[in-house]
Parts: C-alpha cells; sequence; structure tokens
C-alpha cells in the first residue's frame, strides 16, 4: 500500500488509499481521537506542503480559480492537493503500523522471517523506543521557548521560522541521543556478534496473511482505478 502511494503522484490513488486506512482504523484496536492525538503534527504538514506546492508552483495550469487576491490554475491546486494526500496517506499508514505493532516483536520478526541482520533489527528497535522520547523533546523545547516569550502570535512567516529552529533544536537532540544509545548499545555487546538467538519466536498466521493481502488488494485496486480513469501517473514517468 505505501509503496503504491510513493509511486504515484496523481490524486486519485491517494485517495482511494486514505479512505482505505480511514476504514482501517476501527479493526486496528486504535481509537480515533487517539489516532488524531499522534497523527495531527502531520496532518498539518501535509496540508502546509500542500498549499505551499500550490502557491509557490513555476507554473499554474488548468483552469484560473481566484482565491482572494491569488490567482490559481485548477490543475495546479489538483496536484499541489496530490502531494499533501500521499505525505497524509504514507504517515498516516506508519502511525497505525508502530501504533498496532510492539516495537520488540517487529525487530525479532524482522530477523526470523525477513532474516534482516542483527543490528539493523535491534537499530530499528532503539529508532521506534525513541519516538516517545523526541515527541517529549519537542514539547519541553516549544515550552521553554514559551518561557521566553518566543511565540508567533497571527503572524505565518514568523510561525514557520520557529517551527523550523524548532525542528533544527530537536534535530540536534535527536543526533545527541542517537549517538550516546549507540555506544551504550556497543558497550553491551549488542554489535559484537555477526547472530544472534531470538527469544520471543514469532509466528506468522492467518491473520497476518490476510493483512498483506488486503495491503496489497487495495495496491493494486487504487492503481487499477486511476489508470481507468485516465490520471495515473508515475513518480518517475
Amino acid at each position: 500500500m505505501m509503496l503504491a502511494l510513493f509511486v504515484a503522484i496523481d490524486i486519485v490513488t491517494p485517495v482511494i488509499l486514505l479512505a482505505v486506512l480511514v476504514a482501517a482504523v476501527p479493526v486496528s484496536g486504535l481509537r480515533p481521537i487517539t489516532l488524531l492525538r499522534r497523527a495531527w503534527p502531520l496532518l498539518v504538514a501535509g496540508l502546509a506542503i500542500a498549499i505551499l506546492n500550490t502557491v509557490f508552483a513555476p507554473h499554474q495550469s488548468g483552469a484560473a480559480v481566484r482565491i482572494g487576491p491569488i490567482l490559481l490554475g485548477l490543475t495546479t491546486i489538483v496536484e499541489g492537493a496530490a502531494v499533501g494526500l500521499r505525505i497524509v496517506g504514507i504517515a498516516l499508514a506508519g502511525v497505525l503500523a508502530l501504533a498496532t505493532i510492539e516495537p520488540t516483536d517487529l525487530a525479532d520478526a524482522l530477523m526470523q522471517h525477513l532474516h534482516a541482520p542483527p543490528r539493523f533489527a535491534l537499530a530499528a528497535l532503539a529508532a521506534v523506543r525513541m519516538l516517545p522520547v523526541l515527541a517529549d523533546e519537542w514539547r519541553l523545547i516549544g515550552l521553554a521557548r514559551r518561557a521566553r516569550g518566543i511565540e508567533a502570535g497571527l503572524n505565518p512567516v514568523i510561525a514557520l521560522r520557529l517551527a523550523a529552529g524548532r525542528l533544527f533544536a530537536l534535530l540536534v537532540a535527536a543526533i545527541r541521543r542517537g549517538t550516546r544509545l549507540a555506544l551504550a548499545m556497543d558497550a553491551r555487546g549488542f554489535g559484537e556478534r555477526p547472530c544472534r538467538t531470538v527469544a520471543r519466536p514469532q509466528s506468522v498466521d492467518r491473520a497476518d496473511w490476510l493483512l498483506v493481502a488486503g495491503a496489497l488488494l487495495a495496491g493494486v485496486t487504487a492503481t487499477a482505478v486511476s489508470l481507468a480513469l485516465g490520471s495515473y501517473r508515475l513518480l518517475f514517468g
């Protein structure tokens, strides 16, 4: 499903796959309010990227649409919306996967079934475990800036500049934490042996195969519908 979102840049494919993802939320056992609380920054980012790709496109194509003082092309609006929807779809699929899979089980399954190198699987486990820490770090950076009186108010330009600075501070903190974590894991022998034993065998049952088949079917169906409507476009086509 995510592969279909990566390679297609039309608007029909992400719309269909987003509908499938939204329909799958009750099946995942995740409450919609919990999903919204975790994914709202990604939704805002997708909306912002769609607007920026539309407003600052090098050429406005299609029928002219006037929104206030801005004159936009209808085709450009559709293309910008497609980019935003692709990002939201990929992010939502990732959030659903991370929220419903226990990280330790994920690392064990990577080593047992995909035969991933233990160093890679354990690094993925450590990265997933660090996500809540980085979320707290992001919140603390915002609180620290607010305590210093650094706020954007209602100015979107200042808000973007402050968000970029906040993101850079989070990146620096993530690099520092990642470096310390890598040294600690090497010191405990995680990278010493080329092979490791697994204490918790992970089985692939019928539900797992049904999930894989459903994801493949959703991706193929979305691509087929887009091709039938004549709107399908490849990323590198």
